[in-house]
């Protein structure tokens, strides 16, 4: 699956190291201001993601983990 996210917050978003480790792959360099980036999950997931902000210091960061699709 594929998953695209736009940075609209102003400020550089880097990527959580687990996003790369969970299953998740593209470019995981950080994410400038107004730049689309394309992230690629295993098939028959979808994308769970979290933003922390650890403040002007160390910034935004976000993960995004694929999550298994249950049957309903």
């Amino acid at each position: 699956m594929k998953f695209v996210y736009f940075n609209d917050t102003g400020r550089e978003v880097g990527i959580h190291s687990a996003t790369e480790i969970h299953g998740t792959t593209g470019d995981m360099s950080t994410i400038q201001p107004l730049e689309e980036r394309i992230f690629y999950l295993p098939p028959n997931t979808y994308p769970w993601v979290k933003m922390w902000d650890y403040g002007e210091e160390r910034g935004l960061s976000i993960l995004v983990s694929p999550r298994k699709n249950e049957a309903e």
